[in-house]
């Protein structure tokens, strides 16, 4: 490979030799030169995808330089070269994004939530907070006992990071933190508008404390 390119310095540096010599006054027609002249001096053109301050709108065809198309403007998706197949979508997407002016754009109105699906909204919450485990990890000092208790506020924070469920410090009865590893049922103190299930006498959050 190396020789290869060797030799083909050689090549155009004779043919350009032998043209100066001759007197003659036009350029160099060699493809392998104009070329790479093209590649480092030449500016491409490209279609940008959006509008580009200082450069054009989108959808329109703009001369850029070579490294800035290729370090800037295709990593970002913000151009595509001037190419027929990326032309018809560029040309698809600015279609898409033209809005009429005189068109009068239709709102939809926000439905209300009746009682009745704020009660399925509430009894779809308290059954995940019944039927779910809350796992807390803490570090304990000796005998189980955990260097900081779990305090209420620790346990609604955890609750919503895990279950997806906000719920108000007082729908917790929590009477004394909890200080040691293990499994425990906190009592939860919701609306009596929402039906328990079949069974049970109140609703409850399993909490499991683990070093």
């Amino acid at each position: 490979m190396a020789r290869f390119v060797h030799r083909s310095s050689d090549l155009l540096r004779r043919t350009s030799s032998n043209t100066i010599a001759s007197g003659a006054s036009d350029r160099i027609i060699n493809p392998v030169l104009f070329g790479g002249h093209g590649v480092r001096y030449r500016k491409l053109e490209v279609i940008l995808t959006t509008d580009i301050d200082k450069l054009g709108k989108g959808g329109e065809v703009v001369k850029v330089a070579p490294g800035h198309f290729r370090n800037h403007l295709m990593p970002k998706l913000l151009a595509v070269p001037n190419l027929m197949k990326f032309a018809k979508v560029v040309e698809e997407q600015q279609k898409k994004k033209q809005v009429d002016p005189h068109k009068e754009v239709e709102t939809v109105p926000e439905v209300p939530k009746t009682e009745v699906d704020k009660m399925k909204e509430y009894q779809t919450a308290a059954m995940r907070l019944d039927s779910a485990r809350l796992v807390l990890r803490k570090s304990v000092k000796a005998d189980s006992e955990l260097r900081s208790p779990v305090m209420k506020d620790e346990l609604i924070a955890e609750v919503a990071r895990q279950l997806c469920v906000n719920i108000e410090p007082e729908n917790l009865h929590l009477p004394s933190p909890l200080s040691s590893l293990g499994e425990f049922e906190v009592p939860l103190r919701l609306p009596r508008s929402i039906p328990l299930p079949e069974g049970k006498n109140y609703w409850s959050l399993n909490v499991k404390i683990r070093r």
